[in-house]
């Protein structure tokens, strides 16, 4: 699971990151609202945490933003505002959660597990494109006779994304990005083995759909 942490203290910031990353969640950290804004908009993260005082663009300015374009990505503000009026206007304004300065860790972490249970609740447990399907709770690939094979958890979040966006390419950066994060060392060739095996078991499922290569650029799920 991915975080993106809006913060402008560079202290508190840094030292949430290391109790992110230490709860292995992976996590980019950015600085102003104008940052916060472009990242969130990527659509890579799982959850965002949100200051409301930022530099550039203020937080609440950020979250009206991503709400208005349709994106449903759950955000935590996490501030130093605490008034009720306060708390109103930011879960009005389309927060999931409101956790006020000082904060215990135990509980924002907790929050944040259960923001992404929600978030996948909303799921649908099977999406079904062409004549394969993709089962979240099974975590498998399925044909349409309902045979079935299981996945890893790397090919499981790869097919996720195929699924979620079928007939729409989409960039091996992109896929290194929401997986791997954006830190990390892996490369194109370890995407393109990861297809590979999802390949080998949509063949041995003979299903019609494919996942076909954008020279260059990516992957999409086509039927």
């Amino acid at each position: 699971m991915r975080i993106l942490l809006v913060e402008d203290e560079v202290r508190l910031s840094q030292a949430l990151v290391e109790i992110f990353q230490k709860n292995h969640y992976g996590v980019d950290a950015v600085y102003t609202g104008t940052e916060g804004l472009l990242y969130a908009q990527s659509t890579l993260y799982d959850v965002i945490v949100l200051d409301i005082m930022l530099p550039q663009m203020d937080g609440i300015t950020v979250l009206k933003t991503l709400r208005e374009e349709k994106n449903q990505t759950p955000v935590l503000i996490l501030t130093a505002k605490s008034s009720v009026e306060d708390k109103v206007r930011g879960l009005d304004s389309g927060a999931d959660d409101y956790v006020t300065k000082p904060f215990s860790t135990e509980e924002l972490l907790a929050r944040i597990r259960a923001l992404t249970r929600r978030k996948d609740v909303l799921k649908e447990d099977t999406v079904v494109f062409g004549d394969f399907a993709f089962n979240r709770s099974r975590c498998e690939i399925q044909n349409s006779k309902g045979e079935g094979i299981k996945l890893s958890l790397k090919e499981f979040q790869i097919m996720e994304m195929l699924f979620e966006n079928p007939r729409e390419v989409i960039k091996k950066e992109r896929i290194i990005e929401k997986i791997w994060g954006g830190d990390s060392d892996a490369e194109f060739n370890n995407v393109e083995v990861y297809i590979s095996f999802l390949r080998k078991k949509m063949e041995q499922l003979n299903v019609k759909t494919q996942i076909r290569t954008a020279r260059g650029i990516g992957y999409s799920l086509e039927y």
